[in-house]
């Protein structure tokens, strides 16, 4: 028997998702973003709430970076997400995260995450207090540790981690269990 829940954020699994951004001044900034995901083969879309730090930059800068969390990073990947740039300037000295300016769009890469999208600005709308940011995902670059022998990211090596909306935890991904655009042949 089904059970309602009400209309909750219950995406699964839910990616933790840190978007990194440069300031006017060339601080970097990075935060924690809990609503976002593909919108097509290179778009992303992410939600943010308007008093954000990260929101002033990327509206300034029409440029940010999404960097992947790991098992590895998950302490840092939740304090930049519960601590405030406008509150503490320090937040990334603290969070014991390093950037590298991107190749490719006015942003930072955060050398600590495995995956890094490098993303433009393509569209702002803003609804109650709220951003919804359509970007062109330019670039992806991938640190080689997490590449299998084809060059492709192996999800056991990657230990991505996923947020738990309803419990309010971290989970790590990648057991594999299927093959996509394959095992539904079986049905045919």
């Amino acid at each position: 028997m089904r059970k309602n829940l009400g209309a909750n954020p219950y995406v699964y699994p839910q990616p933790v998702l840190i978007v990194a951004t440069y300031g006017e001044d060339g601080t970097v900034d990075a935060m924690n973003v809990a609503y976002g995901g593909i919108v097509n083969s290179n778009r992303i879309q992410i939600n943010i709430g308007v008093r954000h730090k990260t929101s002033d930059n990327i509206k300034l800068k029409k440029a940010f970076t999404v960097g992947i969390a790991d098992d590895k990073n998950l302490v840092a990947a939740d304090y930049v997400g519960i601590v405030s740039g406008h509150d503490v300037p320090e937040k990334m000295e603290k969070s014991g995260f390093h950037t590298v300016k991107s190749e490719f769009v006015d942003a930072p890469v955060i050398e600590e995450l495995p995956i890094s999208l490098e993303c433009r600005v393509e569209e702002i709308n803003q609804y109650d207090k709220t951003l919804r940011i359509v970007a062109e995902i330019v670039n992806v670059s991938a640190d080689a540790e997490i590449l299998d022998g084809e060059g492709k990211i192996d999800p056991e090596k990657l230990k991505a981690i996923s947020y738990d909306p309803a419990n309010h935890t971290y989970l790590r991904v990648g057991e594999k269990v299927g093959t996509a655009f394959s095992d539904g042949n079986k049905l045919k």
